[in-house]
This record gives structure tokens, sequence and C-alpha cells, in this order.
């Protein structure tokens, strides 16, 4: 298994992180427990020894189950992660509730990388205002935290400042070859990397949409290597960048462990035909975007209550993965039926407001079209 140098902490990591948010589950929706063990001890067994869950993953479950999993390993043996769920902090009393609950599930003493769950700006500015980051340093000190970072979930400008607020010990970022530009995005990594904070990666294949293309897309990869899965490029190329200490992986399934073990145990970085190909093939998916809202939000509100910015950018990620299920959960769900393109009058007033003179009454047309006909 690979391993990093996390210099600041004078640890190392294997590169490879197991994901405990995505287990296989059962008829009754829980955890398949059974199997999940099975997949866990194959992982550790091969030398991956950061292990890392939160506190709602698999709504509750994923932490005892993951106490119990472990119970049966040297608990200096491997590095536990988790989250504080920062959405239930309304007091720093909440903190140690909260912190001693996730103990208790996790059948340990300590934590030895403690985050600030999905943080953005909004959440950052309440919780320096609760003084939980304080609260948080004094269980650092009496040994409760070995590691105190962030997961983040906003622009540039956020990270940024939350970054800069304090030494951070490490923290935590969605990266991979399709996402350099949203979130904190390759400009973060940049600045982490400067200030000497080890980073964590999730989402390295975007929710899995990195490991299912049609078949010219493929076909691009297998010319790269043809005996590489899909999904393995996209763990490499951010496993690639040396200031990344941990990629961490939601696996489901045994085959997707023995793939991702695969592509660690004996770890090669991007080459730089591959690193080229990756390029060429990042710029074929951004060339079926439909039409070019950047989301700037000057055509809203909608009359009618369209979400226009929302439509087209499940419109355009529809068209670039020419997959529906890349987008059924944002369509389906997400989407609140009100906010669909189907409402749209035609009154066009987001027009004559649009910056990028986009003709957004047409185009949203397309998009129900394309969405309810599921046309690609």
């Amino acid at each position: 298994m690979e391993l990093k140098k996390m210099e600041k902490l004078g640890i190392e990591t294997s590169l490879l992180g197991f994901g405990c948010m995505r287990f296989p589950t059962n008829a009754e929706g829980k955890i398949d427990r059974p199997l999940a063990q099975e997949m866990l001890d194959k992982a550790i067994a091969a030398g991956v020894n950061y292990i890392d869950t939160a506190y709602p993953y698999h709504n509750g479950e994923s932490e005892l189950f993951v106490g119990e999993a472990l119970k049966k390993y040297d608990r200096a043996s491997y590095y536990l992660a988790t989250k504080l769920p920062v959405w239930f902090v309304k007091s720093v009393e909440d903190v140690d509730r909260l912190f001693n609950e996730q103990l208790q599930k996790l059948q340990t003493e300590y934590v030895d990388f403690y985050l600030l769950h999905a943080m953005n700006l909004g959440r950052w500015k309440e919780m320096v205002e609760l003084g939980v980051v304080e609260r948080l340093e004094a269980l650092k000190a009496e040994g409760k935290i070995r590691y105190l970072g962030f997961s983040f979930h906003d622009g540039y400008e956020a990270f940024e400042e939350m970054l800069c607020a304090r030494d951070w010990d490490f923290c935590q970022i969605q990266l991979n070859y399709m996402d350099t530009n949203e979130q904190a995005g390759m400009k973060g990594y940049k600045l982490a990397e400067e200030r000497n904070i080890p980073l964590v990666i999730m989402e390295p294949i975007k929710g899995g949409m990195l490991a299912n293309f049609g078949p010219d897309i493929k076909k691009k990869f297998a010319e790269l290597n043809p005996e590489a899965s899909v999904a393995s490029f996209a763990l490499r190329w951010v496993a690639s960048l040396p200031n990344v200490k941990v990629v961490l992986s939601g696996m489901s399934t045994m085959e997707q462990v023995e793939d991702n073990l695969k592509t660690f145990v004996d770890f090669k970085p991007l080459s730089e035909e591959e690193a080229k190909g990756i390029d060429e093939i990042v710029n074929i998916i951004n060339s079926r975007v439909q039409n070019g809202c950047t989301g700037c939000g000057y055509c809203m509100p909608c009359p009618a209550g369209v979400n226009i910015p929302k439509n087209f950018r499940v419109w355009n990620t529809y068209h670039m993965y020419q997959s529906y299920d890349a987008v059924k959960w944002n369509w389906e769900v997400e989407m609140k039926d009100c906010e669909k393109a189907k409402n749209c009058v035609e009154c066009g007033m987001c027009e004559a407001a649009c910056p990028q003179a986009l003709q957004i009454r047409e185009d949203l047309k397309k998009v129900q079209e394309d969405l309810d006909n599921k046309s690609i």
C-alpha cells in the first residue's frame, strides 16, 4: 500500500482512505454488516490505515458499525476520522454532547482526525461566534482529538478565509479532474500547499460519475491503458498531486475494494501521456455543455417560480456525462416541481436581464423535453 507522509504531523497515512458513507446495504436499507466487515478487513489487510466516517452517514449507523468493525484491531494500527455535525450545534455545550456520543458509538477514547463537517462561510461564522473551535482545541489538548480540520463545500473565497483563520492540522476538500474550478478547486489546493496544510480528498470520482461514461469516453481511457479501470484514472489523477495525503473512496462493493487496492497497492503516478489524455477527455466532456449559463442569477427571481440557473446546471450536466443517472437525484428529488422548466410562461424578463444573452425561453423548453424523455 502506498503511504504518504504528513510531514507537518509526523505520521504516515495510506494514500487510499476507506470512506464509510456508501457501505453496501440490505433490503431494509441498513448496512450489510457481514459484507461491509469483509470489505473493511480486506482493505486493512492490504495496508489501508485511514478510516473516515461521520455522524450522519447511513442515517447514523456508520459510526456504530465502524466502532464494532474496528474493535478487533489494535487502536494504534489505524487512523480514525469522523466529523462534528455543525448543523446540530446551537451552543458550545452541544460540542461535548455530540463528541461524547461519537466516542461511545465508535468505541474509542479518542479520534485521530476530527473535522468540522461540510463547512461553508455561514456555518464557519456561526462556529466562531459560538466558540466551537476553542472548545475543539481544548478537547485536542486533553488528547481526545489528535488532529483538527474541516471538510469544505463552498466557493474559493470562503475557503481562503477559513483556511487562513488558524493553523489547521489538515483539511478535506472535493477535488477531481472535472472540478478543478469548483468549490476550493485547484486554487484552494495550491493555497493549502503553500500553507503546509495536508489535504484529504473527497469525491475523487465525483460520486461515481467519473467511473460511468459512454462508449466514446471509455474508448479514450482504454487507449491510455486497456488494463486499467476508468475509475482508477480519476483516483490516480488526484493522488498524483504532492500535497494530497489521503484519497477517500466510498466503496459499496467488494469489486470496488479490489479495484482500488489494485490502484494503490502498487501506485503509479500519472504519466505525462496519461495526463494529456485526461485533459483531452475533459475538453470533450466540457464541449457537450448546452448553453453558457454561469449561474450568476441575474435572471432571478423568475415571476413564474422557475429556478433558471438550477435547470440549466442539471441540463448541462446531463449532456456532459450523457447519463440520466448523473442528474436523477437533482432532477427528481432536489428540484421542486414548481421550479422546473415546464412552468415557464415565456414572459421574457429573464432574457432582458441575462448578461450572456442566452435564449432562455427556448432553452427551458429543451431542458424539460430532454429530461422528460431522457433522450440521450
